[in-house]
């Protein structure tokens, strides 16, 4: 999870999509579908470098992947 963590630095949204994308295709795609209620093509789209997912998707995946996001001060 620390890769996960080291790409939501990168504040890039296409990116961290890709990431997620690619932790749910190894945890296996067809099993993050079911636990989200999401179809398994349309996780596919969504969570591709070009996919821009809805916020809702990325919390689902993310609680399906076993993990939760959480806001954070910023450090100046």
């Amino acid at each position: 999870m620390n890769y996960l963590e080291a790409v939501f630095e990168t504040d890039d949204p296409e990116l961290i999509a890709a990431v997620l994308g690619d932790i749910a295709r190894a945890r296996g795609m067809a099993q993050i579908a079911e636990k989200t209620g999401l179809g398994r093509t349309s996780l596919y789209k969504a969570l591709s470098p070009d996919g821009h997912p809805e916020f809702a998707t990325v919390m689902k995946v993310a609680k399906a992947l076993g993990m939760k996001l959480r806001a954070m001060p910023v450090k100046n």
